[in-house]
């Protein structure tokens, strides 16, 4: 790009990595502190509209406030000629739609793995005070290596500005993600961030969404009142422990699913233990030059300790004991050794009878 294309007479625009409707991302160089940031910036169409602005300072504002590895940092946030911005930490990768959409489908360990480390950084957000509202594989980007960090926090809430009564007319998010209650204008809760993490990993488990229609107001309805198709029937290799999770987690009710994403976090760690551990030996027999999809899961998941045989005395060990005493063989001897020396003065008496001593 062009000098023209200096913003904030800092960051170096140096190529487009794409963008929604709002806004567009760049790559760019900061000739200040001398290395590759992401840079966000407000579509001009939407830079006049002071509602649009106050969404784009309250992402800068909720992201900035968040400190977590698996939270997008952000760095600056400002205005030039009339383009509001973000600076946010450059992700090598792309964003999990996309490798859904080029892959299909995960292996539950796979999906877990990454699961697990969304649970974090949206658990984080919550501990913090905040709803996140949008949580979508669009705003999860994962690196070559499989680490996933969470980003948008546009229309994020915070907890303490939420009414439990409150009603809105317009929902924001994204109808393929949002849950029930956000679907039916009622306030949000982590539990609804529970949800859209549910409908991403139903996603990454069958290859397809739990509910499709060809309008907003159709996936509302959806996800409203219809219960979504078991995974297992459109992927029969995924763990039924698994299933009952995702299925847990799409309930319709928020108190059905997990509180929060930690929660829900700590419930897939558990299981996959359990479904990891009857996993086919051949994953740990045969070695291959290829990692496993488990391969990316130790840095994530506590390691799974092999069960130990269980020892039965008398099989496969002596019974002898150094502290073992026959107490019986004890009893006869000392009876013995009684009687013995019991004797001892009668013959002594005898003797003395037969042969008394010399005056």
């Amino acid at each position: 790009m062009s000098e023209s294309s200096l913003l904030n007479n800092r960051y170096q625009l140096e190529k487009n990595l794409g963008g929604g409707g709002m806004a567009v991302v760049y790559q760019a160089h900061d000739r200040m502190l001398e290395r590759t940031v992401a840079v966000k910036i407000l579509r001009e169409d939407y830079s006049s509209d002071p509602d649009f602005c106050e969404r784009f300072h309250q992402e800068a504002k909720a992201a900035a406030n968040l400190s977590h590895p698996n939270i997008v940092t952000v760095h600056d946030f400002g205005l030039d000629e009339g383009r509001l911005f973000i600076v946010m930490e450059f992700i090598p990768g792309t964003d999990l739609k996309s490798i859904l959409l080029k892959r299909g489908r995960f292996q539950p360990a796979e999906a877990v793995a990454l699961m697990v480390q969304a649970c974090a950084g949206v658990g984080y957000a919550h501990r913090a005070g905040l709803v996140h509202c949008d949580v979508k594989p669009q705003n999860l980007m994962v690196t070559p290596d499989q680490r996933l960090k969470v980003a948008d926090f546009g229309i994020a809430r915070a907890l303490e500005a939420i009414q439990p009564d409150e009603k809105v007319n317009i929902v924001w998010g994204s109808p393929q993600y949002f849950s029930p209650e956000q679907a039916a204008g009622n306030a949000p809760s982590p539990a609804s961030d529970v949800y859209s993490l549910g409908v991403i990993l139903y996603e990454m488990l069958t290859g397809q969404l739990p509910f499709m229609a060809s309008s907003a107001s159709e996936l509302a309805r959806l996800h409203r009142d219809v219960q979504p198709t078991p995974p297992t029937r459109l992927n029969p290799s995924i763990p039924p422990v698994l299933e009952q999770i995702v299925l847990k987690v799409l309930s319709k009710e928020p108190s059905a699913r997990y509180r929060t994403a930690d929660q829900f976090g700590r419930v897939l760690l558990t299981a996959s233990s359990s479904f990891r551990m009857g996993a086919p030996a051949r994953i740990t027999r045969t070695p291959t030059s290829q990692p496993s999809p488990a391969a990316h899961l130790p840095p994530i998941l506590p390691p799974v300790s092999q069960p130990q045989p269980l020892q039965i005395p008398g099989e496969g060990q002596s019974r002898e004991n150094p502290l073992d005493i026959d107490w019986i063989t004890w009893g006869l001897g000392l009876l013995a050794l009684l009687a013995v020396g019991g004797l001892i003065p009668l013959w002594l008496w005898i003797y003395l009878r037969l042969y008394p001593p010399l005056p």
